[in-house]
């Protein structure tokens, strides 16, 4: 598999509060994307980012770290084949995203996607 980013998931309870926390406090001005529910924030100069949750829209957990692969459905095959329990089935979503979740050692919840 081929990962061409790794990004920390932050769930959040009020999405105002924290977007101020992350833009004054750490410096990530520049919003890359928002959901509603969901908003990668990133900090203009070096491109460090985090994304802030409220609730997946469409999963039924939150992801802790969202992995963007070249290949998902190469990814989600060797998921499967490898035996790992996969939380959300392969999905296109209506954002433009092609993911499923696979749940990691210690229950841990990634979200790997592929922008479509």
């Amino acid at each position: 598999m081929k990962v061409m980013s790794i990004i920390a998931d932050i769930p959040v309870p009020d999405m105002e509060r924290a977007r101020a926390f992350y833009t004054d406090y750490l410096g990530l001005g520049e919003e890359e994307f928002s959901l509603g529910w969901a908003a990668r924030l990133t900090q203009p100069d070096t491109r460090a980012s985090l994304q802030i949750l409220t609730a997946d829209a469409t999963g039924p957990e939150n992801p802790a770290i969202s992995v963007k692969v070249e290949d998902v459905e190469a990814a989600y095959r060797e998921a499967v084949d490898r035996g790992y329990e996969i939380a959300h089935p392969l999905t296109q979503e209506p954002w433009g995203v092609y993911r499923f979740f696979v749940r990691g050692p210690g229950g841990v919840v990634i979200n790997i996607a592929q922008d479509h």
